[in-house]
């Protein structure tokens, strides 16, 4: 069984990091929020702000987190490192934008089904599905292609 594990984990390493990651992401993401709408004296505003903030700190760490531990891209120069984090801003910035489109969109079409007693929250998991799906694909083939 261990030699199985063990097995399983190196031929899946990739994915199996990539999910570790982005739950600490979204960890980092929902603690920013909290901590900046605990924080911020914007009043109505403060919502929309403490989530732009939030998924700034979020970006970066999973920018960092998916360069170094995910796809083991090495190379810190600014000739590698400015495309990547350029590349990688552009497809979580379009896919956060697809979000916003997608779940209402389809919620409008009529798969608002309730999951945990939240309308729409069926149009919201398989929209995030989706965006983990495009951003991994997009990570492994656009961002941090390996330049052997």
């Amino acid at each position: 069984m261990k030699d199985y594990i063990k097995k399983f984990y190196e031929s899946h390493r990739e994915i199996i990091a990539y999910l570790f990651w982005g739950v600490l992401t979204a960890v980092i993401n929902w603690g920013a929020y909290i901590l900046f709408a605990a924080i911020l004296p914007f009043g109505r505003l403060t919502v929309t702000v403490a989530n732009a903030l939030s998924w700034v700190f979020a970006v970066v760490f999973a920018f960092i987190s998916n360069k170094i531990r995910v796809f083991e891209s090495r190379d810190w120069s600014f000739k590698t490192t400015f495309p990547e984090l350029w590349k990688f801003v552009g497809t979580r910035a379009a896919t956060g934008l697809y979000e916003m489109i997608a779940v209402p969109a389809l919620v409008a079409i009529g798969l608002n089904q309730k999951i945990f007693g939240i309308e729409g929250m069926l149009s919201k998991v398989l929209v995030s599905l989706s965006v983990v799906i495009i951003n991994y694909v997009a990570s492994k083939f656009l961002i941090f292609r390996h330049h052997d």
